[in-house]
């Protein structure tokens, strides 16, 4: 087992899957001390990996295309403070950080784990009921039913029809866009034969976002939402346009490259179970193979 505490987030390596933990320091975000604790099964990972600072460094995962709701929904438009797949590494701390990544790694290597898009969930998203008031408006989702309501702030073109109540069944699509600059953003639910989009402020079907503190909560209900729609990959022709999260098309693996690692990597594990080396000529031999990678 690989473990890496700091104040940012615990991240726990078992073999199986990843365990990550938000901290409970003042500068974590509000996103992610709401989603809460992750557990991201191997299978779901691409690559891992570690950018050292002179303050601090940063530890990354690189999630397969298409195995994570939350990924999808938002278009990889989660910015670093928000992003769950990122953990703030102190200086001391290098050492642990590059342990663990050289842990993960070669269990990708040995469980021969593809780096090539999925075409299912394989992280569940947010639990619902969730429920999020941020712009002009709530969205709450209970796992069938979107029901949009808005306040005081809502442009009246949008606020006279009332509270708007959505069917999963009848989506084809959702997405999450964050305010950029004098753009505002947006929580947005593109209905099964809707005319063309109006702008967030004149949308029924939208939620406006304007940089507010809560305004990354809405990605959570998009998450909750994406989860429960037809995964991307499995979509026909009249099912929608693709979500923000298409998958692309795989570039080819130099597969004899990654034969010849795993071949050695076997032979060192049973060299180190035979007793021919010891457990630390054991870690250090298997450190200089990934890191030729």
């Amino acid at each position: 087992m690989a473990e890496i505490i700091q104040k940012d987030g615990t991240w726990v390596f078992d073999g199986d899957a990843l365990r990550l933990t938000p901290g409970r320091d003042k500068n974590v975000s509000l996103l992610r001390r709401t989603l809460g604790e992750l557990v991201v099964p191997l299978s779901a990972l691409a690559g891992v990996s570690f950018e050292q600072g002179k303050r601090a460094g940063r530890l990354r995962l690189r999630l397969r295309d298409g195995s994570d709701p939350l990924l999808l929904a938002t278009g990889g438009r989660l910015g670093e403070p928000h992003d769950p797949y990122q953990l703030i590494v102190e200086s001391d701390r290098y050492g642990v950080a590059e342990y663990f990544v050289d842990e993960v790694r070669g269990a990708l290597l040995l469980d021969q784990v593809p780096s090539a898009p999925v075409d299912r969930y394989l992280l569940p998203g947010p639990a619902v009921p969730i429920s999020v008031s941020a712009g002009d408006g709530t969205a709450s989702f209970d796992g069938a039913q979107i029901r949009l309501e808005w306040n005081w702030k809502t442009e009246d073109a949008k606020a006279t029809a009332g509270p708007r109540v959505l069917a999963v069944t009848d989506l084809t699509a959702v997405e999450w866009h964050p305010a950029a600059g004098l753009e505002n953003g947006c929580l947005r639910f593109t209905v099964k034969n809707s005319p063309g989009k109006a702008p967030p402020k004149y949308d029924p079907n939208a939620v406006e976002l304007w940089n507010f503190r809560k305004d990354p909560l809405m990605a959570l209900v998009a998450a909750a939402v994406q989860a429960r729609l037809p995964h991307p990959a499995t979509r026909g022709e009249d099912g929608g346009p693709p979500g923000p999260g298409a998958l692309a098309v795989p570039a080819p693996a130099a597969e004899h490259e990654q034969d010849a690692v795993l071949r050695r990597l076997r032979e060192l594990g049973e060299l180190h179970r035979a007793g021919v080396l010891t457990d630390e000529e054991f870690v250090t031999a298997k450190q200089a193979i990934l890191k030729r990678m």
